[in-house]
């Protein structure tokens, strides 16, 4: 996801995304130990994706509207 998109979720939609996002993650960090990833680079993508959603809430937190 773009942070564009990320911009137009509302901030319940976002911490939703973020649990679920935090999850896959942990999910794939599981899989990476116990077996080949088909696609080792979505680890990093996930990763970034966090990243993002955290900045914007900080944003919304910080720089009232």
């Amino acid at each position: 996801m773009k942070a564009k998109e990320l911009r137009e979720m509302s901030t319940e939609q976002l911490q939703a995304t973020l649990r679920e996002t935090v999850d896959l993650l942990f999910r794939l960090r599981i899989q990476q130990q116990t077996e080949r990833l088909a696609n080792p680079r979505e680890m990093g993508n996930k990763r970034r994706l966090i990243a993002r959603i955290r900045t914007i809430l900080r944003e919304r937190d910080v720089i009232p509207a």
